[in-house]
């Protein structure tokens, strides 16, 4: 007896497929392997991948190698050919083009001008005045969420998760609005430790099932200091030096006890990772 396939039963297996190329990047994920792994025909699950994904399974696989590729040209010293090869490019002219399509300029480049220097501390930011800063008042919203345990860098795999859920239940009218909220600081914690709540603001949205992994959250509101960033979320991190580097310091203002979030304004499947546009929230006491 066959079993008929709600969205749940489809989202299972997306998720499925998401979660296999998160931890397989280095390997050769064709078209014909993910959709075995989906256990569905290769023409159904071509489309049932992107209509709840808003992109194909190879657009996922570049876009997540792409970001893996740039966070290790700011936070390692391997060459540029080893990382285009990690990113599937058999030539670094390949991977120099299709790098420089997304983020702007050539990797190394790139790797110049992102990379802080080894003496810098938390006061580096090579164009400070990148990051303008206005404080809100902002009210606490509804979250439907995913918890991440580890890296930051890493996060992507829980959004996906909870977009997938939100669209193939039909629960998202309008553009979603994409919250990560960071319980912890990575510059004092081992980063396997590190606990992000990432989801989407959902209001009025049903109760989940537990089986699902997701919850509601409420995010941090209040008087908030809104820094608001231009580039990948790779590069983030120059970002929080200067806001808590060098802001924070000479704002006379004190930060409360409350996680920091980041609103993701735009959205990386859709444009490339130098248009995204992040605003870090930082409340503040008082």
């Amino acid at each position: 007896m066959n079993m008929t396939l709600t969205p749940n039963n489809h989202l299972t297996r997306v998720e499925r497929v998401q979660s296999y190329i998160a931890n397989h990047l280095d390997e050769d994920l064709d078209f014909d392997q993910l959709a075995d792994i989906a256990a569905m025909s290769p023409y159904h699950w071509h489309r049932i991948y992107r209509s709840i994904c808003g992109e194909t399974a190879t657009q996922t696989v570049r876009r997540m190698r792409m970001h893996r590729a740039a966070v290790e040209l700011i936070r390692t010293s391997t060459d540029v050919n080893g990382i285009a090869k990690r990113a599937g490019y058999s030539s670094v002219e390949a991977f120099s083009r299709a790098f420089g399509s997304s983020y702007g300029e050539p990797p190394a480049s790139y790797r110049r001008r992102a990379t802080p220097p080894a003496d810098s501390g938390l006061n580096w930011a090579p164009d400070a005045e990148a990051y303008p800063v206005r404080i809100e008042n902002k009210p606490q919203y509804r979250m439907l969420s995913a918890r991440h345990l580890g890296d930051y860098m890493l996060v992507g795999q829980a959004f996906e998760k909870v977009m997938a859920y939100v669209f193939a239940n039909g629960l998202l009218f309008g553009a979603p609005q994409m919250v990560g909220i960071y319980h912890k600081d990575p510059g004092t914690n081992d980063l396997d430790l590190l606990e992000t709540d990432a989801g989407i603001i959902l209001e009025n949205g049903p109760d989940v099932p537990a089986d699902t992994g997701l919850s509601y959250v409420m995010t941090p509101g209040g008087r908030q200091a809104i820094l608001t960033f231009k580039g990948p979320y790779a590069e983030l991190e120059q970002a929080y030096c200067w806001l808590f580097g060098q802001w924070l310091p000479e704002s006379g203002e004190e930060a409360a006890d409350d996680p920091v979030s980041e609103y993701y304004l735009n959205d990386p499947k859709s444009v490339p990772a130098s248009e995204l546009l992040t605003e870090i929230r930082l409340t503040l006491k008082g």
